[in-house]
């Protein structure tokens, strides 16, 4: 008889959803694994020091994995080790200290599946390389290269123009208002002085001033009464104008805005995504939209999400509130988006979501991220509400695959598995990313 394979050990900490797809799919493969969720370093140094094959850090808090993969490293130097970080600093820095470190996140590796669902409806995976990017539409199936249609660039751009200097709350409603009646007073002051009082244009627009200013007019005669009692009441009516403008550039410069009135991190208006749950996935996924050519708005729940900021910096605009009710998504302009992508971190919130987006546009491609969890396959089961990419089954396929020598490539959301493709061989292998693990 042939002789049996021997079982390999590996050390799985955490106890995100990654962590337990990852477990499930080693042990289905028959292999032996301890999983730990947050083990103290007596409890590291214990299983380590025994027969471990390799060692996967998956959690959601990048201090902590990295405070795991330096002790590991540590105790046992060499040892094959997976981790997922979202932070690419933090991640550069890992791997220059442990070469043989492999520096993962879920958001990475669910990436290629997520702008593939949302810009195509033909492809499984959008991968950038060498400056551009590579399509990949499943199993047998060669690559090819992607771009977004020409139109469909110039519409989001078209849209992102009209949300120039466009109010999208009572705040920006307020300031530009103020601004619009200031510069309509100046305007017709202007115009008067040049056709009532002759004067010459930079006389005109300096007396235009002074009536606005509320410093008062220039000095007239006596035989131009009609113009004197407008310029007392425009003077009148420009308090009120600036304190209407002043009132919403404070109230613009304290707030700490995620939507600017002008420039890149204005509201699109049209041609643009939607992206719901501005998460480690959500931001990424945000990220990359723009760089193919895409208007992108988030919408997050929370006003304290830690990511706000990192959005913030990188000029996305983010909606505050409840992706899943009606109102919120029409501001975000979902029934004029090209897609909208229900990314949160709870799927049933991600459910709602989607619900709600096709009642707003029962034509909008919707993108869920979801996993296991009973309530999309019942509601799958009853209409179709957007497609399903399991991030926590494709993180599993590439930890697992790193974890037995392979490369992965890219990691593709196929029905219900994961369809891996090897970086040297570019072989694909479609690997089921359903289970948990039993610890």
């Amino acid at each position: 008889m042939p002789e049996q394979a021997t079982a390999r050990r590996w050390v799985v900490i955490g106890a995100t959803p990654e962590s337990r797809r990852s477990c499930a799919a080693l042990v289905a493969g028959g292999d032996d694994v301890v999983h730990l969720a947050t083990p103290t370093d007596a409890d590291l140094a214990g299983v380590l020091t025994g027969g471990v094959d390799g060692i996967a850090v998956l959690l959601h808090d990048d201090t902590q994995a990295l405070r795991y993969c330096l002790a590991a490293e540590h105790l046992r130097p060499g040892l094959p080790m997976v981790v997922a970080l979202f932070d690419k600093t933090a991640a550069a820095q890992l791997v220059s200290v442990i070469p043989h470190c492999r520096v993962t996140s879920p958001a990475e590796v669910a990436l290629p599946s997520l702008v593939a669902a949302a810009l195509s409806d033909s492809l499984t995976g959008v991968v950038a390389e060498d400056g551009g990017w590579t399509g990949y539409t499943g199993a047998g199936a060669a690559p090819s290269e992607f771009a977004l249609p020409r139109g469909t660039r110039w519409r989001s751009r078209l849209g992102v123009l009209q949300g120039q200097l466009r109010p999208h709350d009572s705040g920006s409603l307020i300031l530009l208002t103020g601004l619009a009646g200031i510069l309509a007073l100046l305007a017709v002051d202007t115009v008067a002085g040049l056709l009532v009082l002759h004067e010459s244009p930079i006389g005109a627009f300096h007396a235009a001033v002074r009536t606005v200013a509320t410093v008062g007019p220039v000095p007239v005669e006596e035989d131009h009464p009609g113009y004197l009692l407008f310029a007392a009441l425009a003077m009148l009516v420009t308090i009120g104008l600036t304190a209407m403008f002043t009132a919403g550039i404070v109230e613009h410069l304290l707030s700490g805005r995620l939507i600017a009135i002008w420039g890149r991190r204005v509201l699109p208006r049209r041609g643009h995504v939607v992206v719901v749950g501005m998460g480690q996935v959500g931001l990424r996924l945000a990220e990359e939209i723009r760089r193919h050519g895409l208007g992108v708005v988030g919408i997050e729940r929370f006003a304290s999400a830690p990511h706000l900021r990192t959005a913030r910096s990188l000029d996305i605009p983010v909606l505050v509130g409840d992706g899943s009710r009606r109102k919120v998504l029409l501001r975000a302009r979902a029934d004029h988006a090209v897609a909208l992508c229900a990314v949160a971190s709870d799927e049933l919130d991600n459910v709602a979501v989607a619900v709600t987006a096709r009642a707003v546009a029962p034509d909008l491609r919707v993108v869920m991220r979801a996993g296991n969890h009973d309530a999309i396959a019942e509601t799958q089961s009853l209409f179709r509400i957007g497609t399903v990419v399991d991030t926590a089954g494709l993180t599993a396929a590439y930890v697992v695959r790193c974890l037995t020598d392979a490369r992965p490539r890219v990691v593709l959301s196929v029905g219900s598995g994961a369809l891996v493709v090897d970086r040297e061989s570019g072989l694909a292998d479609l690997m089921a990313s359903d289970g948990d693990c039993a610890h």
